[in-house]
């Protein structure tokens, strides 16, 4: 494992600074492994990484070189993932770093725990003019995701006494505003509000020096890369920059390396092949689209007997899930709805009756398909299938986390033939059944467009046809 020796690229440390005498000594046991040995326990990972510069990945917590008051947040956990044994020595050693891995693989942690040493090598947020800006960045395509990550980054950072802000929209601006006056050292934030806060002056990121971009596929595609272009623009270009996903399409590559320097690439599972999680038992039932209601109800009397284990049901448009919500509970199922167009306290509101198991029951569009985690869904249900095959294996990713065992149910109809051949490809690698049914829509893929310069994607959230180029606003 490999520590930089002076301080890298990004790194600003001032003399008020007190980061390298007392808040971090890296581990005297080095781990002293060839070559051999390296490839071998990334083997035993599942882990494929380029450009790694000599860093290896660790096999303990205590690897990190962290003192115990910063692994805090670990406790409980054994080991960490594999994505966080190799991306916490590349952060920490100041490089920039693209990580792919599944959902629930504690990607969070593996962006957030680097940033604490960060943050304590910098002048200390104060009241002086120009103090108070942030020092670290992270963008979240969703209100939902960016509330879960500020979650995550005020139990890390209570422990060193560092203050968090989550900035999203849907909510007045007066509380962000006088968080941002009063100094934070993380600011957290959905790309529209942001963006906004910045325009009007509330909000300088002229201090931040380490930038993630949480899902980032997301995030850079369907139209919304002008925005996060404008944000990158306001950062200093002597930052460390990490892009985090489960999914990695090719169209969003390229784009997204221009964004970060001679970065350290990890990925968890095969690389450059859409996986989706082991965990997670696969069914895929090809039925009438007007038949899927009463399905439904027959999948919920059989994986929902209990009336008390948590099931996700995903829909397409943010209409059907006031339907299907009604739908249920006029036969007297207990559920809860999610979707863009509710304001922010019913959402809110939505996952926290879910959460506590309240509503057991949530019905969702893809709002609810990235990142969040939430304890012990067993199920799974796409009641309608998403736009795109990368959505799929998110939305299947909300089960089977955390090292547990899940299961997904998908209706697949005639209106979905042209995902045939990718979802076939998601099947077999995962030694899945593939249905009859199914391959006669067809097994070859189609190569997608530029999302900029192609229709990616079907339409907007309401199933009207989305002209090229347009603006979609995750705010």
């Amino acid at each position: 494992m490999q520590y930089a020796k002076k301080a890298p690229v990004g790194y600003k440390a001032s003399e008020e600074s007190k980061f390298r005498k007392e808040f971090y000594s890296p581990a005297k046991e080095i781990l002293a492994m060839t070559p051999a040995e390296v490839a071998a326990y990334r083997q035993e990972l599942n882990l494929t990484v380029t450009n790694d510069g000599g860093i290896v990945p660790i096999k303990t917590f205590a690897q990190t070189g962290l003192p115990a008051k910063m692994l805090q947040i670990t406790k409980g956990f054994k080991a960490p993932t594999p994505i966080q044994a190799q991306c916490w020595p590349a952060l920490l050693a100041g490089r920039d770093v693209i990580g792919i891995a599944e959902t629930g693989s504690g990607k969070t942690l593996g962006f957030v725990l680097p940033a604490l040493i960060h943050i304590l090598d910098q002048k200390p947020v104060g009241k002086a003019k120009g103090d108070q800006g942030p020092i670290v960045l992270v963008l979240s395509p969703t209100r939902e995701l960016a509330m879960q990550t500020h979650e995550v980054c005020e139990s890390a950072g209570a422990q060193v006494q560092l203050k968090s802000v989550c900035i999203y929209g849907g909510m007045p601006k007066d509380q962000q505003k006088a968080a941002l006056r009063a100094g934070v050292h993380f600011v957290v934030a959905t790309p529209g509000r942001l963006l906004s806060l910045i325009n009007e002056g509330h909000c300088s990121l002229a201090r931040v020096t380490y930038l993630c971009l949480d899902e980032a596929d997301r995030m850079l595609d369907m139209g919304f890369e002008p925005d996060i272009r404008a944000i990158i623009g306001n950062v200093r270009t002597d930052r460390q920059t990490m892009l985090f996903s489960a999914t990695w399409p090719k169209e969003i590559q390229a784009l997204g390396r221009e964004f970060v320097n001679n970065p350290l690439h990890l990925t968890v599972g095969t690389p450059d092949e859409l996986t989706a999680n082991h965990r997670v038992k696969q069914t895929v039932e090809v039925i009438d689209e007007f038949a899927r209601d009463r399905r439904l109800v027959d999948l919920l009397k059989n994986y929902h007997s209990s009336r008390k284990n948590k099931i996700i049901i995903f829909v397409l448009y943010k209409k059907e899930v006031g339907r299907v919500e009604n739908m249920l509970k006029r036969q007297g199922w207990a559920a809860v709805g999610i979707s863009s167009d509710k304001n922010q306290y019913e959402r809110t509101k939505a996952l926290e009756d879910f959460k506590s198991g309240a509503q057991p029951l949530l019905i969702a569009t893809d709002v609810a398909a990235r990142g969040l985690d939430i304890n012990d869904v067993e199920h799974v249900i796409n009641y309608s299938m998403p736009l795109t095959i990368e959505d799929y294996v998110h939305r299947i990713g909300r089960t089977g986390r955390g090292g547990k065992n899940g299961n997904s149910h998908t209706f697949f109809t005639k209106n979905d033939k042209t995902l045939s051949g990718e979802l076939i490809n998601i099947l077999k690698e995962a030694n899945e059944n593939v249905p009859e049914e199914l391959t006669k829509f067809g097994v070859f893929t189609k190569k997608k467009a530029h999302p900029l310069f192609g229709m990616h994607y079907k339409g907007d959230d309401d199933g009207k046809p989305m002209p090229v180029k347009k603006h979609m606003k995750f705010d």
